[in-house]
């Protein structure tokens, strides 16, 4: 199996990470999937990483039909809008991979697309959206995690390892990939929500006896219904759940979408952990605090109260 066609769907922070690479590889071979205002923004405009200004081969999904690979980084809200277009890039051996976080968008591009095409992954890096510009520095973003949910070594894992070490981008290959979905997923609740509920830097996690207890027990409950699913998270040194070194006064995306008064993505973190949690007869307190208080931080930024 040869990996020699990809698209990407959602170009923001996370996809950007595979921009440069992709394009020095694979050249008109590789494309960006978006249709009308969207496709001609970015046409025009292309995307800045780390201050350059990138062109951008946009496709429609038609034209970009039959990729070989199809990565999908658009934000959780969009998800649903995105199994729509997916499944008029796939076709018999397209492979897709969800670089979101959380730990449903796979099932749910499952039902769009096939659990068959479907390659487990998640991202681990620390990526700074300032109005159109993105900024990471590759050297401290620990790049995808992916694997299949057996265990095995597969024929296209194999080809996935070998495009990711050509373009450059860290990878992962994951033994366990169900556990490291999860262990990353903790890692985002636990250490993502005190802070964008705050307005702090990740350095209060280490000044604040009282940050790092909300942190404790945001990730005790993600424990708890990981375990309700069979998988064990509890090893906190697990590579997919600990942070990247990064400076005191970082910004995680739940906090930088505050800032900029996006809608976050607390649905796909306590808002997904609630409604798992229900299911399973478990109370889950400290995310519903979380849910509601980032659900009003989101009002607030749209006026809704001073």
């Amino acid at each position: 199996m040869k990996i020699e066609k990809v698209a990407l769907l959602g170009v923001g922070a996370v996809g950007a990470y595979f921009v440069e690479g992709l394009k020095a590889k694979l050249g008109e071979n590789f494309s960006v999937v978006a249709e009308g205002e969207r496709a001609e923004r970015l046409k025009e405009n292309g995307i800045t990483i780390n201050g350059k200004r990138v062109e951008l081969n946009v496709k429609t999904p038609e034209e970009a039909a039959g990729a070989d690979l199809l990565l999908i980084a658009v934000k959780y809200g969009a998800l649903a809008e995105a199994c729509g277009i997916a499944k008029r890039v796939v076709r018999q051996n397209t492979l897709v991979m969800s670089l979101l976080n959380g730990v449903d968008s796979e099932k749910v591009l499952a039902e769009s697309v096939g659990e068959e095409r479907i390659v487990p992954a998640l991202m681990k890096v620390a990526i700074r959206r300032v109005g159109s510009e993105i900024f990471f520095d590759k050297a401290n973003c620990a790049g995808i995690f992916f694997g299949e949910l057996d265990g095995r070594k597969s024929e296209r894992l194999l080809a996935l390892e070998k495009l990711f070490a050509e373009i450059g981008v860290n990878y992962k290959v994951s033994e366990n990939i169900s556990r490291d979905i999860w262990a990353k997923f903790s890692l985002n609740v636990s250490r993502n929500l005190p802070q964008a509920i705050l307005n702090c830097g990740m350095g209060a996690y280490d000044s604040s006896e009282h940050v790092k207890f909300l942190e404790g027990r945001l990730r005790a409950e993600v424990v708890a219904v990981a375990r309700a699913k069979g998988i064990d998270i509890s090893d906190s040194e697990n590579a997919a759940g600990k942070g990247s070194k990064l400076p005191k006064d970082a910004r995680f995306s739940t906090l930088q979408d505050l800032d900029a008064k996006r809608e976050t993505e607390i649905e796909m973190f306590s808002g997904a952990l609630v409604r798992m949690a229900q299911e399973a007869g478990i109370e889950v307190p400290f995310n519903e605090f979380a849910y509601h208080a980032i659900k009003a931080l989101e009002e607030k930024n749209r006026g809704i109260f001073e």
